[in-house]
């Protein structure tokens, strides 16, 4: 299996998929889907949503094997939510 080298910087990555998932994506997958992960091919615009982060990649590289991936859940600004405790 040959490694994936990333085509954009961090910050190119980043802006690209905000970009994309608020002009195309966004309208397509909000209603009935809040909470679940979309999972954005950058270079075609193809998506999948899924409960999981996992299945959903999966199945766009199943569709794209050189997919450039981007991950938003839906309804939300973060991928993952960290919750601190004090004792």
């Amino acid at each position: 299996m040959a490694l994936r080298q990333p085509r954009y910087s961090k910050e190119e990555f980043a802006q690209r998929g905000d970009a994309l998932y608020e002009s195309e994506v966004r309208s397509q997958v909000e209603e009935g889907n809040r909470g679940k992960i979309v999972a954005i091919d950058l270079e075609t615009g193809a998506f999948e949503v899924d409960a999981s982060e996992i299945a959903a990649c999966d199945r766009l590289e199943a569709r794209y094997p050189d997919a450039q991936i981007w991950i938003v859940r839906i309804g939300s600004r973060h991928v993952r939510r960290f919750l601190c405790q004090s004792r």
